[in-house]
């Protein structure tokens, strides 16, 4: 197997290295792997421990740019997870819907032109749109979508689109889609100084007076350990039924407000948990919580690392690092 990894250097890209660089120290067998990366120079530069991999290749291009792609032969796979989930509330909707789709476009163009057979496609738990009041999960045949009329969903709408754009190419060229649709993680390599609340109270927990809740501790939410998504991804890749859609995270749900409380006892037994907004209302995503009885049923996925122990393997190289970058 050789597979061509965008994205490699997100923090889904990081998850799966990590993961196959345990493999290969269990004697497991690994893919050969290369990382698109528009600066595979810096990126090593930050983490030296994956520059002396046999396996492991980087390329420097963008997906954006067709003429940067590689042009050496033999990949069988690509694992199409080049999405900036991490700044990406920073940049323009307009721009943010154009990396999105156009980048999956010249992907699926790459793998059609050189016979890839399969393609698996980084999609998001956003693409169901609000989870309706009745429903404790969400179930991939449930067919909402975000409001396409409102522009913050830019994202959300992209990556629907980006799937039907797989759905598409399945349909007209001999390639093999899966579409993978993310929902919320927590690792050693999540950023802890951005939007994610599981993070920032993490750091505030090692590094704080207090732990801030910036609303009303209200939403509900569940967390897989970035070790098991690395390894739902890899067998997605593998053994997803292709034209499937297959939800990955955990359907263990629970509020922000007891997140964070969790994280305060794991970590900083009695310090204080600060709600700012205790009587804001939610918007509009107060639920988003993933079946994930379809990756269960049909290939004998399961969560191998509960939160606790995500939550505390996390803390433990933050301060490993010496704290949030």
């Amino acid at each position: 197997m050789r597979i061509l990894l965008t994205g490699g250097t997100g923090f889904f890209g990081k998850a799966l290295l990590r993961h196959w660089v345990e493999s290969e120290r269990n004697g497991r067998q690994v893919p050969r792997v290369t990382i698109l990366s528009r600066s595979p120079a810096e990126f090593l530069k930050i983490h030296p421990e994956f520059s002396a991999h046999s396996w492991l290749r980087f390329h420097q291009g963008d997906i954006l740019r067709p003429d940067t792609l590689p042009t050496a032969p033999g990949f069988t796979h690509i694992l199409h997870a080049a999405t900036d989930s991490t700044y990406g509330p920073q940049i323009v909707p307009l721009d943010r819907f154009r990396q999105i789709l156009d980048g999956t476009r010249n992907m699926l163009d790459y793998a059609v032109g050189r016979g890839i057979s399969r393609f698996l496609l980084t999609s998001s738990g956003g693409v169901y749109g609000p989870q309706p009041p009745d429903s404790s999960h969400l179930i991939e045949t449930y067919t909402g979508m975000p409001d396409p009329l409102e522009p913050k969903n830019a994202y959300s709408v992209a990556k629907r689109c980006a799937e039907h754009l797989c759905l598409l190419y399945q349909d007209s060229y001999s390639i093999d889609i899966i579409i993978a649709r993310c929902f919320a993680f927590v690792g050693q390599d999540l950023p802890c100084n951005v939007h994610f609340a599981v993070g920032n109270f993490i750091r505030d927990a090692l590094q704080s007076p207090e732990i801030v809740i910036k609303g009303n501790g209200a939403p509900i939410r569940s967390y897989m350990d970035q070790r098991d998504l690395a390894n739902w991804l890899f067998t997605l890749l593998q053994e997803g039924a292709p034209g499937s859609a297959y939800n990955v995270g955990s359907d263990n749900p629970i509020s922000i407000k007891d997140l964070a409380e969790k994280i305060r006892d794991l970590l900083a037994p009695g310090k204080r948990v600060v709600i700012q907004n205790l009587n804001d209302g939610l918007d509009g995503r107060d639920r988003y919580v993933p079946s994930t009885c379809k990756a269960r049923t049909e290939l004998g996925l399961s969560a191998t690392y509960t939160l606790d122990q995500a939550i505390l393997r996390t803390a433990e190289f933050i301060e490993l690092k010496g704290g949030c970058d």
